[in-house]
């Protein structure tokens, strides 16, 4: 496994338990193995005829006692080494779910949920099989297969190297097969991840689906994704399939081998009819160590394809990260400086935005107009340092915003996306988004949003649940849940992707009326494609291809006759 590093650390904390958990295994095994000398004594006495009740109820009670003792031991072994593995799946799935917070929005835009999802879940679980049962499997292989060897040369040495003869073949096949098999895991992962991403995306949009009556539609796209995953889980199981049964018909070969040979010592005499049962019994036991070879094999190339796929997001480094020398800042009056900004998408030739020059001094407000495509949702994007600047800088309050820590920069800014997004919770839980507050910050942040009296008219106010993505909220209701959680954090500056594009034209007015009162004590940028959402800005600024086209205040624009003002007739005749 090249990707061990991820799991070296877990085994190091909890090395004591290890030591201790194997030992209780190796203890089992060894009492395992004292059970067929005990039944090898009780078979000779009964062939020689010298037993009685009395000597078949100690080895009885010898068993029980063996028994019992492996019982418990198995309990500790079972505790401490299966319980490793539990703390395995748990640090590796809080690693990879804390490391894909800090990537970048390119990242995200390559990557789908469900692939995200099936990297959390199902591969973390082949981790936590391999490092649980591997264990197991591995100390059982290499100590009780040893040790059961040993008593079996310890009755015939000639008998047992006679029973090993099929066990090169073993080692064999498990090197070709393995190669194999952990290409085939491998994409059965990637397969199940399109699987997954399938199955999200169609309960997302449920909604979509049955407004359409696309439902067969969408049965019909899983059972073609569900196909390419049977397929590939067949190719795997052709080889895993046919790698245990092998291994048992190499078993069945050495008793074929023991009962010929071995019976043929018994009948000469150089062995008792008790060593005789006891071997047999050792290589039922030798059994399960060869069997736990293929076992162990299986799991091993299934996990180590799954960490694999771990160790490259985990190996992923954020694009847009803070410097060696980054500055903190606590405090920003809010003037922010484009100086000649231009921005390319990853893979794109042509730039989203380009030659961008605009000021927007401490407590005014910007205003960004254009066409869809035109790059107002890039601007705001690359202010918050969600995307860096291809060309030329962006400057808050003078200091070049790449040369900010990420953690204080995002600080100073509050951001109300194009389409608002709402966590299954209540009405509160969205608002206060993880912070501590009291009741009263609440109430205030849904005020200043012109929301608290719509919350009353809830029956259970703040604690309503809102339903997965906001569903029982108007679209109104939760744009303005979405503003109260950004006016919450009383930030300096505030950025407005679009607030009034999906709400009813009343809706519009009151964010509006928000929007204007935050523009008198915050900097403020909105963008929008609404002329009224913009017309009462210091500074207006049109979008046109990536380029200003068109820059000035309401009445200066619309004495242009250009964009802004065109744009301006039409939407007033929509009304």
């Amino acid at each position: 496994m090249r990707s061990l590093h991820l799991i070296k650390p877990y085994f190091y904390q909890r090395k004591h338990l290890i030591f201790i958990g194997i030992v209780c295994l190796m203890i089992v095994d060894v009492l395992q193995l004292f059970i067929p000398r005990v039944v090898k004594w009780a078979v000779d006495d009964l062939t020689a005829r010298n037993a009685d009740m009395a000597g078949l109820g100690r080895y009885a009670v010898m068993i029980v006692v063996i028994a019992a003792f492996m019982t418990v031991l198995r309990f500790f072994w079972r505790r401490l080494l299966i319980g490793t593995s539990r703390v395995v799946e748990e640090g590796l799935r809080n690693r990879l779910f804390s490391h894909i917070q800090t990537l970048s929005a390119p990242f995200f835009d390559k990557r789908s949920t469900g692939d995200l999802m099936a990297h959390a879940t199902n591969d973390i679980s082949n981790v936590r099989m391999a490092v649980g049962m591997g264990m197991v499997a591995l100390t059982d292989a290499v100590f009780l297969g040893s040790a059961a060897i040993g008593f079996m040369a310890y009755i015939d040495v000639r008998l047992t190297i006679a029973a090993l003869l099929p066990m090169p073949l073993i080692a064999v096949m498990a090197r070709i097969i393995g190669r194999k098999m952990h290409r085939l895991y491998t994409r059965v992962q990637a397969t199940f991840s399109d699987m997954t991403e399938m199955v999200r995306e169609s309960f997302a949009g449920i909604r979509t689906v049955k407004a359409y009556s696309r439902e067969n539609t969408e049965l019909d796209r899983l059972r073609h994704v569900s196909d390419a995953y049977i397929k590939d889980n067949l190719s795997l199981i052709r080889i895993t399939g046919s790698f245990l049964p092998l291994m048992v018909f190499f078993t069945n070969m050495s008793l074929t081998i023991v009962i010929f040979y071995g019976g043929r010592l018994t009948i000469f005499e150089r062995i008792t009819a008790g060593d005789f049962v006891a071997f047999i019994s050792y290589l039922n036991m030798l059994a399960w160590p060869m069997m736990a070879i293929g076992w162990l094999t299986n799991m091993i190339q299934r996990g180590s394809a799954s960490l694999d796929r771990i160790d490259s997001i985990l190996s992923t480094k954020p694009e847009i990260s803070d410097k060696q020398n980054a500055k903190s800042v606590s405090f920003t009056t809010g003037e922010i400086v484009f100086d000649n900004v231009s921005f390319y998408y990853p893979g794109a030739s042509e730039p989203a935005i380009s030659g961008i020059n605009a000021r927007v001094t401490a407590g005014s407000t910007l205003g960004i107009v254009g066409p869809q495509g035109s790059g107002k949702t890039t601007m705001l994007s690359l202010v918050s340092r969600r995307y860096d600047v291809s060309d030329g800088k962006i400057r808050l309050d003078g200091h070049d915003i790449r040369d900010l820590k990420l953690s204080d920069l995002r600080g100073q800014m509050a951001y109300v996306p194009q389409e608002p997004y709402l966590f299954s919770g209540t009405i509160g839980e969205n608002i206060a988004f993880g912070q501590n507050i009291d009741e009263s910050q609440l109430v205030g942040a849904a005020r200043q949003a012109s929301l608290y009296e719509t919350i009353l008219e809830f029956p259970k106010g703040f604690d309503t649940p809102v339903g997965e993505r906001g569903v029982v909220l108007s679209g109104g209701q939760k744009q303005r849940i979405v503003l109260a959680r950004a006016l919450l954090g009383n930030a300096p500056v505030l950025l407005f992707d679009d607030p009034i594009g999906q709400v009813d034209t009343q809706t519009a007015s009151e964010i509006i009326s928000v929007i204007r009162q935050l523009a008198r004590e915050k900097t403020v940028l909105i963008a929008s494609h609404r002329i009224p959402a913009v017309s009462f800005a210091d500074k207006i600024i049109v979008l046109e291809h990536g380029r200003i086209t068109e820059q000035g205040t309401h009445d200066q624009l619309m004495e242009q006759k250009g964009y802004y003002a065109g744009t301006e007739m039409l939407q007033r005749y929509e009304q």
